[in-house]
């Protein structure tokens, strides 16, 4: 990935200039993220450990006379514009109306107005032009850093009194409600509270979260992006079919979430529900686990003692939660059999990418296995790259 940082920034401004005719009053950005380990956790109110990217969105923004707001984007040429006081409107019921990609940027405005308590009428119209070096498609939720650097943006203009957290909360309403998709808070939180070299150890109940020290650099390890080229959609059935089957299975066992659900309770789950319903229920118990685990060992042993956990969680979501595809297995055993201390499929599943920690002495050698491994299994080449862990959103 050779677009840096400074370049989206600028990609923003000129195309704020070039389609609304003045130069913009500022600049925020929101990373995307990595998630070391923690999949399908997070909307079960259970643990997580994602770490922000160096891969940002960016938004420049400009104020109107009127309250409006105009978005635009340099995927998408087309501006769509909404009154401020018609958002309440659109969202939910009638979000189809607005193109995919606007109901990010559109429903974070929504559920600021929500969630402040402001009326739309007593705010300034804002023109939002946004570029982006998040890959999309790749499980690194570029969805989060749009949502975070509208957010930051916003809340900066209209002066709204939220924290980093009711930030983060406003973008999963935005995704939940205004696009569809059923998701958990972990990449909000991320994109939010992201640190340099550090992971968010996230409780998605409580929201509380502590900055857990990763070490990668001093370790001599790099992790990297195996980004398979296969498209998924989180507000398409099969995250939807997941979620329902945690929610039963939540349900049979009498408690609130599957975050409740211990280890030593998978024997009795065993006897009560249906073979599926089981097996999601599994990944999710021990998953939660696993993130205890990983924490623990990286505070007291380092980020080179975590592998195992990494493949651990790998399998479970191939054969318990089956949202693995053969892409991401090739990516995962390739990169294993060529050295790497730990991989596993990252993100929502049914494509995306994979992470694999690697030695920095090995990280050429891993990426020319699994590149060659794809080629053999006749899979269009994967777009490999290392991400560091960085800081949150912020005004540029």
């Amino acid at each position: 990935m050779t677009t840096t940082t400074s370049d989206t920034a600028a990609d923003a401004r000129s195309l704020f200039a070039d389609r609304f005719g003045t130069e913009p009053a500022g600049t925020w950005s929101a990373p995307g993220r990595a998630n070391l380990i923690g999949e399908h956790t997070d909307y079960n109110d259970g643990f997580v450990l994602p770490f922000a990217i160096q891969h940002r969105t960016h938004v420049a923004l400009g104020t109107r006379a009127d309250a409006v707001v105009r978005v635009v984007s340099t995927f998408d040429g087309d501006a769509v514009e909404v009154p401020l006081a018609d958002l309440d409107a659109l969202f939910p019921d009638r979000r189809d109306e607005v193109v995919e990609w606007a109901r990010y940027p559109l429903g974070v405005a929504w559920a600021l107005l929500a969630a402040s308590g402001r009326n739309a009428v007593d705010l300034t119209g804002v023109d939002l032009a946004f570029a982006s070096d998040v890959p999309v498609g790749a499980g690194l939720s570029s969805s989060a850093a749009i949502e975070g650097a509208t957010a930051s943006a916003l809340a900066e203009v209209w002066a709204l009194d939220l924290d980093r957290v009711a930030l983060a909360q406003a973008g999963r309403r935005a995704e939940n409600e205004a696009v569809g998709a059923p998701t958990g808070i972990m990449d909000q939180m991320a994109s939010m509270l992201g640190r340099a070299d550090a992971a968010i150890f996230l409780d998605c109940r409580s929201l509380d979260a502590d900055v857990v020290d990763l070490g990668f650099d001093g370790a001599g390890l790099e992790l990297l992006v195996i980004d398979t080229g296969v498209s998924h959609s989180h507000a398409t059935g099969g995250y939807g079919e997941r979620r329902a089957s945690c929610e039963l299975g939540a349900s049979i066992m009498g408690v609130p979430a599957l975050r409740d659900v211990t280890v030593d309770d998978l024997p009795r789950a065993a006897g009560l529900m249906d073979d599926v319903t089981f097996r999601r229920v599994r990944h999710i118990v021990t998953e939660n686990q696993r993130v205890l685990d990983t924490v623990r060992t990286l505070r007291e042993r380092g980020p080179a003692a975590i592998g195992d956990l990494l493949v651990a969680s790998h399998a479970s979501m191939r054969d318990d939660f089956e949202i693995s595809v053969p892409e991401l297995d090739t990516a995962v055993d390739a990169a294993l059999a060529s050295g790497a201390v730990g991989a596993r499929m990252t993100g929502g599943g049914f494509g995306g990418a994979a992470i694999a920690l690697v030695a920095r002495a090995r990280v050429e050698t891993v990426t020319a296995a699994v590149t060659a491994a794809f080629a053999a299994s006749g899979f269009s080449a994967p777009t490999i790259f290392t991400v560091t862990p960085s800081a949150g959103a912020a005004r540029d």
